[in-house]
């Protein structure tokens, strides 16, 4: 398991490191988002959308429908949000098929997920630092996703 630890100052930095994730993405990527409430998760997919050639001003929040999909960019994004459901599981069909589709998803409120149900992806943390910094623990799961991540930051 490949980790990576760094700090954004701003939302347009944070976005920044996602876009660069996003440009070198091949398609059937998993990312996993976890963080408190206003961490910067949005942020994130936003900055991945655009890595992706998805226009970011479109990204918004799924809480309210789970999941939106993004087309017209290199690869489809899928933007999941799991904070209202209770116990998701990765069997349900329709999850199933967003997590291990052929874009890229990418999953807010990760951690809500049983422990085995993504042994490969890549899992993000964000955390509150002072003021708009954020500390951002990028964890590769799985060969692929190690490969990406190096592919996207350079050797760790």
């Amino acid at each position: 398991m490949q980790a990576r630890e760094l700090e954004t100052a701003s939302p347009e930095e944070t976005e920044a490191l996602a876009a660069a994730l996003g440009r070198t993405a091949r398609g059937r990527e998993l990312i996993g988002l976890v963080g408190e409430l206003g961490s910067g998760k949005t942020c994130f997919v936003r900055g991945l959308a655009g890595g992706l050639g998805v226009d970011p001003a479109r990204v918004h929040s799924p809480t309210f429908v789970i999941v939106h999909e993004y087309a017209g960019g290199r690869l489809p994004l899928q933007h999941v949000d799991l904070y209202r459901l209770d116990r998701p599981n990765d069997e349900e069909p329709f999850l199933r098929e967003v997590l291990y589709g052929a874009g890229v998803a990418a999953v807010e409120w990760f951690d809500r997920l049983p422990p085995d149900a993504a042994e490969e992806g890549l899992v993000i943390t964000l955390r509150h630092l002072v003021g708009d910094r954020r500390a951002v623990r990028l964890e590769a799961r799985g060969p692929r996703h190690e490969c990406w991540l190096a592919r996207g930051l350079g050797p760790a």
